[in-house]
């Protein structure tokens, strides 16, 4: 299996080449100008591999939810790479991605709580948990709100809470992480809904590594979409506004 996996929905410009159980990736940040880094990083990657685009497997990239122009630009990219080498595209969620790099980053750990910063005083938000196959699964709707609206699943607090229902609830631990830039946009989120987590990661950001992790799966079991599906999801209604 050879999957190129590409990222821009954050500050975090990345691509991944996935070659059966070899990774070889290239990240930085910018604050703009992805554009201008994604495909030389795509070239190198398939330099140093020795393929060719129409050799993959498939085409991966984070459909978002992120920064605006970002996802639309991996999404782009994707269609415009995929339709010229006649490959199959896999959109992977950047919340989604985030929790599987904190999942192979925290081994006792089966949860995670992801909230990215989303501007204008809200944040992208899902749980997810390990699935029996290492991967991270989700738990409900990704949703985007003002912080004061994410809520973890109920069976993921503490007995003493799911009986008494208590103001101050507090996740069973050390199983949740939390992570994601909206912890550090957003700090009373630690004291409140991640008040009980073994550890906050607002330092982290989605990357390709994960996201081609993550796609293998989906390619083995069918599930890829043609190059015209390469859409962005941005969970916001009114995508005019500056995220």
């Amino acid at each position: 299996m050879r999957i190129l996996a590409i990222d821009t929905a954050t500050e975090n410009c990345s691509a991944a080449l996935l070659i059966g159980a070899r990774i070889l990736a290239r990240e930085s940040v910018f604050e703009r100008g992805h554009a201008e880094h994604l495909l030389p990083m795509v070239d190198e990657l398939l330099a140093e591999a020795g393929v060719t685009l129409a050799a993959l497997s498939a085409i991966a990239f984070g459909r978002g939810p992120g920064a605006f122009t970002g996802v639309r630009l991996a999404a782009s990219v994707t269609q415009g790479l995929a339709f010229g080498a006649g490959l199959p595209v896999v959109p992977i969620s950047d919340l989604r991605a985030l929790a599987q790099r904190v999942l192979e980053s925290e081994p006792t750990s089966d949860r995670v709580l992801v909230c990215s910063d989303a501007r204008l005083h809200e944040v992208y938000w899902g749980c997810f948990t390990r699935a029996a196959d290492g991967l991270a699964a989700a738990v409900g709707d990704e949703q985007v709100g003002e912080p004061g609206g994410v809520q973890l699943p109920e069976d993921w607090y503490g007995t003493a809470h799911a009986q008494a229902r208590s103001a101050a609830p507090v996740p069973a631990a050390p199983r949740l992480c939390a992570a994601g830039s909206g912890f550090a946009a957003y700090p009373r989120l630690r004291a409140t809904v991640a008040a009980g987590a073994h550890r906050v990661l607002p330092e982290l950001l989605p990357r390709a590594r994960e996201i081609a992790a993550l796609a293998a799966a989906e390619v083995a079991a069918g599930r890829v979409r043609p190059p015209e599906e390469a859409l962005p999801v941005y969970l916001r209604e009114d995508v005019t506004r500056p995220a």
